[in-house]
Formats: structure tokens, sequence, C-alpha cells
């Protein structure tokens, strides 16, 4: 088991960026209030592919979105964290869920000393690339 974990380690080092913090919100059936999350991010050596909360997104600008999920379609709008105003659309409602691991790395990037209880709800994301599942679905045949 352990050469299987440090094979997977080891790939996933050699085939994937550093892992960037990120906003990521949910498009499909909510236009600008759907649920919205702050975490880690892993991009392929494209940037076609983003893994995020165990689960894997492709590039696609379409729904109001500029990449989909792979396994549901569902459309999501993802980007970096703008230093300057907020990162939900100004249409947009609701809290933001930011992973536990990235409060702090966010309120550095932001110049803050604590987060808006009001506009942010601090939750556990999972920071492990879905990479078997998204395998399958980028070697399937056609």
């Amino acid at each position: 088991m352990k050469i299987i974990t440090d094979f997977l380690s080891l790939s996933f080092k050699k085939n994937f960026m550093e892992a960037k913090l990120m906003y990521v919100e949910l498009k499909s059936g909510y236009s600008d209030d759907g649920p919205a999350y702050i975490g880690k991010a892993f991009f392929s050596k494209t940037g076609k592919s983003v893994y995020f909360n165990g689960l894997t997104f492709s590039k696609h600008s379409r729904g109001g979105g500029n990449y989909f999920d792979i396994i549901n379609g569902e459309y999501y709008w993802i980007s970096g964290i703008k230093k300057r105003g907020t990162n939900r659309h100004w249409a947009g409602h609701g809290k933001i869920k930011i992973d536990k691991n990235a409060v702090d790395e966010y309120l550095a990037i932001k110049n803050l000393s604590e987060l808006a209880k009001n506009r942010f709800e601090i939750v556990e994301l999972t920071n492990t690339p879905a990479i078997e599942s998204s395998n399958e679905y980028f070697n399937q045949k056609l």
C-alpha cells in the first residue's frame, strides 16, 4: 500500500502544478446565487482541467460558467481570489464556504485580520484531487 501511495504522490507532483487558492461557484440552476467556495485547487499542466474538493472540472465557456464538472456536467465559475472587493457576482447572495486550511492564506491575500462572519462559513473541503475518476473520463473510448 505504501508503494502505491508513494507512486500516486510522485505522479501527482509530476503532473500537476502547486495548489492555488481559488474561488469556485456553481452556476447550473442558480445563476449568480449558487453555492460558493474558496479553497485549494490543482491545475493540470495545460490548465484545461481543475481539481477542487474531490471534483474534476474541464475548461468550457457555457451556461454562465467557465468550467464544467466532468461527471455531472454542471457549470461552475472558477477564478482567482480578488484582492479588492468581493468574489461573488454583484447580484449573488449567500455565504461563501471557505476551507479551514485556506483561511490564513485568504486573510493574508486580502490583508485582513479576521473573516466577516456574515459573509463566510468555515468548512472542511477535500484537498485530494479525484485523479482516478478523471482518468476514467478522459481515457474512455469514444
